[in-house]
């Protein structure tokens, strides 16, 4: 059993992905940055507690919270429905599922579909970002064979945590502030950039550094391939397992 031998269902993107998805990127940027601009950078946390929330552990809860305030954000600019952005819909996907929210642009006469997982990182914790799991391998493989013009964007949320006192009930109010950002199309990451680990299911991809990542132009095939070379390139995986996965979904011919 050889890989090259496989028959492959080998998918083929539109000829604009590459711009589609160079606008997609910037304009999430560019609306974090005009969130930021305009102070609406900070989540206030209020609670009952004489010193505060215990810092030491706050990067535990700090994800879905950062996770939340990104939604509302890109929610509050499709409100306004001759915002400069061009975004028309805004959805929350399932606990589950791949991504944390759906976007959706318009771009001409098309609308651009986007899946954005957002990952909370804390500015003052050198580690934080190192190796964060992204998606499973066989999910995010079958979604490129399934939608060849599939987009997957990380946006990575850099934040810091402090408190204030609140001059009215003399407690202690917890802050997080969102001080830097990226986003980054899934498909163009660096093969040096991206990880496999094999340790859950199928395996999970990672980012080696969410802070540093580099770009490299590529085809869906060609990343469908890649992440089959990141799968097999592991002790723990055969070609056996492999077909098994590609039968179970559908990427070859059988």
């Amino acid at each position: 059993m050889e890989y090259q031998k496989m028959s492959f269902k080998i998918p083929q993107e539109s000829t604009t992905y590459e711009a589609d998805s160079a606008f997609i990127v910037s304009t999430i940027e560019n609306i974090i940055k005009s969130a930021i601009e305009r102070g609406n950078n900070k989540i206030i946390l209020n609670t009952n507690l004489r010193f505060g929330l215990p810092m030491e552990n706050i990067n535990k809860i700090a994800a879905p919270i950062i996770e939340a305030w990104a939604f509302e954000t890109f929610l509050a600019v499709s409100e306004d429905m001759n915002n400069a952005y061009r975004l028309v819909n805004v959805e929350s996907r399932p606990r589950l599922d791949m991504a944390d929210v759906l976007l959706q642009f318009k771009k001409g006469n098309t609308v651009i579909t986007a899946n954005v997982d957002s990952k909370a990182t804390a500015e003052d914790i050198e580690s934080s970002g190192k190796g964060p799991n992204i998606t499973s391998f066989s999910r995010i493989r079958s979604a490129y064979v399934e939608d060849p013009d599939f987009m997957f964007i990380i946006l990575s949320i850099k934040h810091k945590v402090y408190s204030e006192r609140n001059a009215n009930t003399l407690l202690m109010d917890g802050i997080m502030e969102i001080v830097k950002y990226n986003a980054y199309d899934l498909k163009f990451i660096s093969e040096t950039d991206i990880n496999y680990n094999s340790a859950l299911g199928t395996g999970q991809i990672q980012i080696k550094d969410i802070h540093y990542v580099d770009y490299q132009s590529r085809s869906t095939w060609e990343f469908c391939q890649l992440l089959d070379k990141k799968y097999l390139n592991t002790s723990r995986r055969t070609i056996e397992d492999w077909y098994r996965e590609a039968v179970k979904n559908k990427w070859i011919k059988v």
